[in-house]
């Protein structure tokens, strides 16, 4: 017989052959957070601050270098699996000022079928059964499934809010680093670096990063370093890539995606920068999964990368996003409940520990047994007409109490969209204590 499910577990049909407990192992089979928050469920006209989509087009000249691409023999064929050429020369063009080192286009970039893929690569190379691999939580769902699938055991780390500011901000969530020694064994592989942080919008710090670094050297560790908020970095906070760090190349493999950058998530084009040694092994696991990634908006996204600098794209880009960011936070700060001012990504974290729900207010049976957060989201999308994302799906069971306490929302969407949700988002005053 298969596993059992649980009941968090979506409902499986069952067959003849047993699934793999993999599949329960990395949560794959729960009826998780985007299947229970998505337009089937929620109101129609309910505003989703939810998922991390962009509400707008990618730049017209990027878009146009699509079209061209299609328009092309070669740019409707495999792509080379490492990538097509001109875009392992933009990015080494683009980035090898930022690593302090010029990137080799054949040897230490490797594009992917968005970044996802990419750190999917990775696990398959490098993972041994029963190998741990460290997460600070809240952590991206995604990375629980690559590695489980891969055999690895993940480990948890909490980041600590400060909850006794008034206000806080990204660097109010902070790293115990104590705990962070004591979370490493004889098993431990890999730790797993999120900076600019989802959901907290944190960037970690150039002392944060030389510590993580220290103990990586001391245990020798692979640092998986996803960056793919890089571009989205407010206020003249310093993005540090640990990568760059003294002794910390040949063991860190950067994490990239272009949909972040150019406003084009759908185009599932990532890619990973790192020494040869760890590039080549992804490389083959990579081949074997995808073995090329799309030739036409690989095409594109080289295009965007060779004229960025010269249309001060990612500059404007910032702008843009802090008036995003600064519409919403001014709808909270007028609705008066705490929430986390981001550094860096497109996140928000509101503290709904003071609000206050309805006693017999009628929830779906698919709530039971979850936290606290996921009853105020849905309470939320349907008293004020705003989605949020509950931040305990983020956590291990052992820590979801921390979760518990905040919701995200997602300000990658146009100003309309945001000054209408900050008007809805004042209905909460009167369920605030």
């Amino acid at each position: 017989m298969p596993p059992q499910t649980t009941s968090a577990q979506a409902t499986v049909e069952r067959g003849p052959v047993p699934f793999s407990s993999r599949l329960l192992d990395g949560r794959a089979l729960a009826l998780d957070v985007w299947s229970i928050f998505n337009a089937a469920n929620l109101p129609p006209d309910c505003i989703n601050l939810g998922q991390g989509y962009m509400n707008f087009s990618p730049p017209k000249w990027v878009s146009d270098a699509a079209d061209d691409a299609l328009r092309t023999v070669s740019g409707n064929q495999y792509a080379h699996p490492r990538g097509v050429v001109r875009l392992r020369q933009a990015i080494s063009q683009f980035f090898s000022e930022q690593f302090r080192r010029e990137l080799d286009p054949e040897k230490e970039i490797l594009v992917t079928s968005g970044a996802n893929e990419g750190q999917y690569s990775v696990f398959v190379a490098f993972l041994e059964p029963g190998d741990e691999v460290i997460l600070f939580e809240p952590y991206f769902d995604q990375y629980l499934a690559c590695i489980t699938f891969n055999g690895g055991k993940p480990v948890y780390v909490p980041l600590h809010p400060n909850t006794i500011k008034d206000r806080m901000t990204a660097h109010d969530w902070t790293v115990d680093f104590d705990e962070l020694r004591h979370a490493i064994t004889p098993r431990t592989k890999m730790i797993l670096l999120n900076t600019p942080h989802n959901p907290v919008g944190k960037v970690f710090t150039r002392d944060e990063l030389e510590k993580i670094a220290a103990l990586a050297k001391e245990f020798n560790l692979l640092v998986m370093a996803d960056e793919v908020y890089d571009c989205l970095v407010y206020d003249n906070h310093e993005h540090v890539r640990i990568g760059t760090l003294p002794g910390m190349w040949e063991r860190t493999v950067t994490v990239a995606s272009a949909g972040k950058a150019f406003s084009a998530t759908g185009w599932r084009v990532g890619w990973l920068i790192g020494p040869a040694s760890i590039i080549r092994p992804s490389l083959a696991a990579c081949t074997r999964i995808v073995f090329s990634s799309n030739s036409p908006l690989q095409l594109a996204v080289a295009v965007g990368l060779e004229q960025a600098r010269a249309r001060s794209y990612f500059e404007t880009q910032v702008s843009e996003y802090e008036e995003r960011r600064s519409v919403l936070c001014d709808a909270l700060d007028r609705l008066g409940a705490p929430y986390t001012l981001p550094q860096g990504s497109y996140f928000v974290l509101l503290d709904i520990s003071k609000l206050r729900i309805p006693e017999e207010y009628p929830f779906p049976d698919m709530l039971q047994g979850r936290g606290r957060d996921f009853r105020a989201c849905w309470f939320m999308a349907y008293e004020i007409g705003v989605s949020a994302i509950p931040v305990s799906e983020f956590y291990c069971d052992e820590h979801c109490g921390i979760g518990e306490r905040f919701v995200r929302f997602a300000f990658c969407k146009d100003l309309e969209t945001l000054r209408s949700a900050g008007e809805r988002i004042q209905k909460l005053k009167s369920y605030l204590v």
